[in-house]
């Protein structure tokens, strides 16, 4: 293997470290919020936000980190996200106050939407061959799906043998190293700037569009979905949004060409990736409330558990999924691994108040673990294939923003439903723990139609990247484009 190829993997394992550390922040505080509570004092209506901060910020400025990546330099955009996220993961570690943690959080949404949207971009322009390429993505793909579960492992393991400050002081050696290592690893580019001038109105009504979006679904619970002041920030967001397609369909250079939803798959994608992320983000943290407050699991419990889905993952991770995109194209093996996906959020809609691991939350965890790693994979290459070099951030941004908006969305609908459920099941005279699990069983449900929905659309709408069979011990070779 020669040197450079060499380097390339090493760069994917770098970048990998850097998104790795990105998702585990997504989920390692949540387990922490009842000790941060505790030491900081926040209220009970306060404490949402230092998940809110996180999710705002970065939901935010995900279209936007990815086009400046793709106009002044990938490699560059990475190293600032990335510089932001470890700063402001020393402030989070050091804060002795609901105020300054709170901010610490919205600057890490912030440095972890560029690195997110930047990394992706430069994964796909270190592998344009069809074969490593679908080796890479299966890899990144393996980062992003088991690093949620993770998070919830190490916070449990972190919170109870030290103190919750250290789920935030864990970043900063795991920073430090993936800077040093990307200024050696990471080919410089220069970006696409030279004669062409940021759409400085698109980026900020896109921008503020998101930011109000996420704000509205991450507080509509508290607000309510019907109060005056969520209907307002949804009204407001959509025209701040319907601006921003007025502006890109008038500027010279748009942040966001519209041509681009002009390709199928891309579209496709965004529309895949905004279902399937609404029905699993919501089971991820509805599985997880339901171990702990239905069969009384501890923490450490609740990340072990997730350990044979990650496993799947991880060996699809390691070649599987490249070789099942190579051997059968995108489309069959996306749709399959949706529609076992569906599957296991069905058995979970049916899991019973005494349930045991190996009958009633062992096979849902080994479905949802296959139907990952079989389709994060297809899902991203149809949304990153069709696009040149120079739109790669871009198309990152967008495809990382309807995962994000798809799943906070769902997460607040499908949470909402499940409390309203609740609710009326103990009203009727049940008792907590069935009512529970009743709320619980309605967003499974729920969240297995929109999996299948993604199923659906995946299997009919995308356009197929077929291959010809290839020989299990070969070099993979490159995947000819199919109608």
């Amino acid at each position: 293997m020669s040197t450079k190829l060499t380097n390339r993997w090493l760069a994917l394992y770098v970048l990998c470290l850097g998104v790795l550390m990105i998702v585990l922040d997504s989920t390692i505080v949540t387990v922490a919020l009842p000790s941060i509570q505790a030491d900081l004092g926040f209220s009970g209506s306060s404490l949402v936000w230092v998940l809110n901060a996180y999710m705002l910020t970065f939901g935010g400025f995900l279209l936007l980190g990815g086009r400046l990546g793709d106009l002044y330099g990938n490699r560059r955009l990475f190293l600032l996200g990335l510089s932001l996220f470890t700063l402001a993961s020393l402030a989070c570690g050091l804060s002795t106050s609901p105020v300054l943690l709170v901010t610490a959080r919205a600057v890490q949404g912030l440095g972890g939407a560029v690195v997110t949207a930047v990394a992706l971009a430069l994964i796909m322009n270190l592998f344009p061959e069809a074969g490593d390429r679908a080796k890479a993505m299966g890899i990144y793909g393996f980062v992003c799906s088991a690093g949620s579960s993770l998070g919830a492992l190490l916070g449990g393991f972190l919170t109870g043998a030290l103190n919750w400050h250290w789920i935030f002081l864990v970043n900063l050696p795991i920073g430090v190293a993936v800077y040093a290592l990307s200024l050696m690893m990471l080919p410089r580019d220069t970006g696409a700037a030279h004669g062409r001038r940021l759409d400085v109105a698109g980026a900020l009504s896109v921008t503020a569009g998101l930011m109000l979006a996420v704000y509205a679904v991450v507080d509509g619970n508290r607000a309510g979905w019907a109060s005056a002041q969520t209907l307002a920030l949804f009204a407001a967001a959509a025209l701040l949004l319907g601006a921003f397609l007025a502006i890109e369909a008038r500027v010279h250079d748009p942040l966001m060409p519209l041509r681009l939803f002009r390709l199928r798959n891309l579209a496709t994608a965004n529309a895949v990736g905004v279902a399937w992320a609404a029905g699993m983000f919501a089971w991820f943290v509805l599985s997880a409330l339901y171990l702990q407050k239905v069969l009384n699991y501890a923490p450490l419990q609740v990340g072990l558990a997730f350990v044979p889905a990650d496993i799947i993952m991880a060996a699809f991770s390691l070649g599987l999924s490249a070789r099942v995109v190579m051997r059968y194209g995108i489309r069959g093996p996306l749709w399959i691994g949706l529609a076992l996906a569906t599957a296991g959020l069905a058995l979970f809609a049916r899991a019973p108040l005494d349930g045991a691991f190996l009958v009633d939350v062992l096979p849902g965890m080994l479905l949802l673990g296959l139907g990952a790693g079989l389709a994060f994979n297809p899902v991203l290459l149809a949304a990153m294939n069709d696009v040149g070099p120079d739109e790669s951030g871009l198309a990152s941004g967008v495809v990382n923003t309807s995962f994000m908006m798809g799943g906070a969305l769902g997460l607040a609908l499908l949470a909402s439903l499940a409390d309203a459920r609740t609710a009326t099941l103990r009203s009727g005279g049940a008792e907590a723990a069935a009512s529970l699990n009743g709320g619980y069983h309605l967003a499974f449900l729920i969240g297995a139609c929109l999996t299948a929905a993604a199923a659906l659309a995946g299997g009919v709408l995308l356009r197929q990247k077929a291959a010809p069979a290839v020989d299990e011990t070969a070099p993979a070779g490159p995947v000819a484009e199919g109608s």
